[in-house]
């Protein structure tokens, strides 16, 4: 007896302890500096003219004006017990862990809207001890220093619904009003999109959203905020989603700004919205070059499962002008543009051959076209085959290879310079992923993502000088302060006269003059542009992309199946076209230009077919570019016989 007493007796002082030390924190946390959430807002992007993308502004909204069912449904889904606890709902805790640790894995939350509030006011969700230390710190201090009206305020204005940060942007992004004004139907619609925004955003999945928002309506009956037959008629009410704000109608941005968070979250920035007032995210889009890009998808590629992905890029800054990373936001969120990697193909050639320019051969070199196999060590053999089989049965020359894109010459020209040649250029001009030195390299049969792909692109129409591209100038506090801005890290690592030939050599694709035994592979473009670009195409079983610059624009575009399956000629028909739709329509009003010539560099008319200097009975002479001193007065030698392979007659 007497040590059950004892028992009861500590039990009672230990409660008593941690009910005073309880206490004392809260008054602690009341008594330090205040917390001044009003201003500890949220995302803000602006385009390059400084105006918000999607007109997403700083629209805080007092609680007394917000619509009485949105509040009501927040309460109810996400905090019942909002007005009565002190920013912990210890029941709820204890419940959810009761769960979670009987079903050995998280199916329950027990978050309250302060707590969510605090953690929301980070700017990273990192899951550190540290971290949730500080969550439950400024739980705490936001209990002891605000009203529950203040807290609820400050999470309606900050909470994400679904990629947009406020309810007042919110209400106007999906029903085009004000949070005033919404309806139940539409309240509940709303509120449930906080617990997963990816999820339940009606925009993105109507199915689950109206899931969602039957749990949410159950939950305010439940609460005692409406009826079952308010219920019923709210569930049943048919919705019109906006999708938009006024002043930008644009349905590709999606993409865009998740690729600016995604950079934001590279950046180092303070830790918390308290002490930035909110981010003022300063971006490269140009909102022209942006609508060009969505108006030409829209208008040529056709409406299936067949996916794209395009960035549009300055070369003299490598700020990114415009970004696609699929058909369709609402079915699909993940970036192609920026996550994905995929062969390349033959768009991968010109750095091979910028690399041949390195290692002594010109734009007349030849090697000849015909149906090959590479035969290696252990009798260990590769055949590559051409496009529709399409072989010359002679020697060509370089500029003719990647006119027709020739797959024997390509594989001929790599296994002269060695594999691992290849492997060390594109690591030059940007390329990360890892590669491997095989004879198949030459065609692009390893992985890369389109960015790396448009860091290498931008490098030759930069004339030789690599630098990542971004799509972040800077970010400001709410007060204007500076917290970061981009820097140039530009570098020289190509030589710019070589790069002006493999420029001038790129023409090829859509050049006339090289019509022969093959057709130049973007040949269809020629009569649509009216501006000079350097151009490449790559074609895979599975992946068509095309990349092509001039020194203001470089534009790559890549289309496929996200599943992998077989692809059609026309994938490759629509890029060419949407390429050449959106860098005619950005020079359209601009001045043509071009690369200069450089001093060391000559031209010479040859045949562009054999690389012979032109004579007066020549067809088709075309202008070939030189390092001078080594432009041709006579055909250049084959170097046939110095490459490892059986010829099939």
């Amino acid at each position: 007896m007497k040590k059950t007493k004892k028992v009861v007796k500590i039990l009672g002082i230990v409660i008593i302890f941690f009910i005073i030390l309880y206490h004392g924190i809260y008054f602690f946390a009341s008594i330090t500096s205040k917390l001044n959430i009003n201003s500890a807002s949220g995302y803000y992007l602006y385009d390059s003219n400084n105006k918000p993308i999607n007109g997403i502004s700083d629209r805080w909204i007092k609680l007394d004006k917000i619509s009485k069912y949105l509040k009501e449904a927040t309460i109810a889904v996400e905090d019942r017990k909002f007005y009565k606890h002190d920013g912990f709902d210890f029941l709820r805790i204890f419940k959810s862990l009761y769960i979670n640790l009987v079903n050995k894995k998280t199916l329950q939350g027990a978050s309250t809207i302060s707590q969510q509030y605090a953690k929301n006011l980070f700017l990273t969700f990192d899951k550190t001890w540290e971290r949730k230390v500080k969550e439950a710190w400024l739980t705490i201090k936001l209990e002891s220093q605000y009203s529950k009206d203040e807290i609820l305020e400050g999470y309606l204005n900050t909470i994400n619904y679904g990629g947009i940060y406020g309810i007042e942007n919110a209400s106007y992004y999906y029903f085009n009003k004000s949070s005033s004004e919404l309806s139940l139907a539409e309240a509940s619609i709303i509120a449930g999109i906080p617990k997963s925004p990816s999820n339940y955003s009606p925009i993105l999945n109507l199915k689950k959203a109206k899931e969602r928002q039957y749990i949410v309506l159950s939950s305010m009956v439940d609460s005692k905020f409406i009826t079952k037959e308010e219920m019923e008629e709210a569930y049943n009410t048919e919705l019109v989603f906006h999708g938009y704000l006024e002043n930008n109608k644009l349905k590709t941005l999606r993409y865009f700004e998740d690729a600016v968070m995604d950079e934001l979250s590279t950046t180092t920035l303070p830790s918390s919205f308290l002490e930035t007032g909110g981010l003022k995210i300063y971006t490269t889009l140009d909102i022209d070059t942006q609508t060009i890009l969505e108006n030409s998808i829209n208008e040529i590629y056709p409406d299936n499962d067949l996916q794209i992905a395009s960035i549009v890029l300055n070369p003299k800054t490598s700020e990114i002008l415009a970004l696609v990373g699929g058909t369709d936001y609402s079915k699909s969120q993940f970036n192609r543009a920026t996550k994905a990697k995929r062969q390349v193909g033959s768009t991968l050639k010109p750095f091979l051959y910028y690399a041949a320019l390195e290692n002594g051969f010109t734009e007349s070199t030849t090697f000849a076209s015909q149906e090959t196999t590479f035969v290696f060590a252990n009798d260990k053999t590769y055949s590559p085959a051409n496009y529709n089989d399409k072989y010359g049965n002679k020697d060509i020359t370089m500029a003719a290879a990647i006119s027709y894109s020739d797959n024997i010459y390509a594989v001929k020209t790599h296994l002269f310079l060695g594999e691992e040649t290849l492997v060390e250029m594109l690591k030059r001009v940007g390329i990360t992923s890892k590669l491997e030195a095989i004879p198949s390299l030459a065609l692009g049969s390893e992985e890369i993502s389109l960015m790396e792909m448009m860091e290498a692109y931008g490098t030759l129409a930069s004339g030789g000088y690599k630098s990542k591209p971004y799509l972040i100038k800077k970010i400001e506090d709410s007060n204007g302060n500076i917290l970061y801005e981009h820097k140039d890290d530009k570098e020289l690592v190509l030589n710019s006269s070589l790069v002006y030939i493999m420029n001038e050599t790129l023409t090829s694709t859509y050049n006339y003059n090289f019509i022969d035994f093959n057709y130049p592979t973007c040949f269809d473009l020629s009569s649509k542009l009216t501006s000079k670009y350097s151009i490449k195409t790559g074609t895979t079983d599975n992946d068509h992309l095309i990349f092509g610059y001039n020194p203001d624009i470089v534009v790559g575009i890549w289309s496929g199946y996200d599943d992998n399956k077989s692809t059609d000629n026309d994938s490759g028909k629509y890029i060419r076209d949407i390429w050449a739709s959106v860098v005619e329509n950005y020079m359209k009003d601009k001045e043509k230009s071009w690369y200069k010539l450089p001093n060391n560099v000559v031209g010479v008319l040859v045949n562009p077919i054999s690389g012979e200097v032109a004579t007066s009975d020549t067809k088709n002479a075309t202008m070939f570019y030189y390092i001078k001193g080594t432009e041709p007065t006579y055909k250049d030698t084959s170097l046939e016989s110095l490459i490892p392979t059986v010829k099939l007659e």
